[in-house]
């Protein structure tokens, strides 16, 4: 499509590891964004839960998450790469739906490569029609992704339950309700419910749940001004009695010590 200005875009590119500036949690908790994520793996492997399920990464691995979309990643220690956050409308013609492929030959390689230096370069340099120079580029590396053969089979009603789940709790309003309303909610018992997430994502769904709220505590403890009472509020705690109960059993320390160590930690 044509560049655009009346649908504003931001652009930017950065080595994997920018994606936890603040830890390895940051990913490894399953949680959702509010950009849209091209993650392009140079070196090593690791674990991926994406679209409500989990699989394995290895080298020259692409992942592209749209923006809302519920996902974590163990990234190994020695895994490299670089990633593309695209904030904005969704620039066609990356896919509505999430995907995982990996590039197998060279040539496609070194040419998602490029896409990726000169992005950097561009977005460095900022001369004039950066900005469209750089949309170009993504719109190729999307023409990329789509061209690589991927599984298309047929989902099971296994896999559509646990990826309406996953889209229910993504967002950061899923924590005012418990795994049981979303069960009902689903026309599913909490049994079924919790064998099927356990079966294609590896985790229970009261364990995804768990994860995203204390991704979106952590995150709001961190980046943002609110009162830890009002953060217990906005992510559906009882009491800011039982949210600090919540952050103290699954990081160590009470909310008020996680967010000013946090904040102690050099950039």
């Amino acid at each position: 499509m044509p560049f655009d200005s009346d649908f504003p875009r931001e652009f930017h590119a950065a080595p994997l590891v920018r994606l936890a500036p603040d830890g390895s949690w940051q990913t490894r908790l399953a949680h959702s964004r509010c950009d849209h994520l091209l993650i392009w793996i140079t070196r090593g492997q690791g674990r991926l839960f994406l679209n409500g399920e989990q699989r394995g990464f290895g080298l020259h691995s692409v992942i592209f998450i749209p923006a809302g979309t519920l996902w974590s990643a163990d990234f190994g220690r020695q895994c490299l790469g670089q990633v593309l956050a695209m904030s904005g409308p969704l620039l066609p013609p990356f896919p509505g739906e999430p995907m995982h492929k990996r590039f197998a030959s060279l040539q496609e390689q070194t040419s998602l490569a490029g896409h990726f230096e000169a992005i950097s370069r561009e977005q460095s340099a900022r001369e004039p029609h950066w900005n469209r120079a750089v949309q170009a580029r993504c719109e190729l590396a999307a023409i990329a992704l789509q061209r690589q053969p991927g599984a298309a089979g047929k989902l099971t009603a296994a896999q559509r339950l646990c990826r309406a789940y996953c889209q229910r709790i993504a967002g950061l309003q899923a924590g005012q309700l418990s795994m049981a309303e979303h069960a009902a909610a689903l026309n599913v018992t909490p049994t079924h419910l919790t064998r099927v997430c356990k079966a294609a994502a590896g985790k229970t769904a009261a364990a995804l749940l768990t994860e995203r709220q204390l991704h979106a505590a952590r995150t709001l403890l961190i980046s943002s001004e609110l009162p830890i009472r009002d953060i217990a509020v906005r992510l559906g705690f009882g009491s800011a009695a039982y949210f600090t109960r919540f952050i103290s059993q699954h990081t160590g320390q009470p909310p008020s010590e996680l967010r000013e160590s946090a904040r102690r930690r050099p950039q």
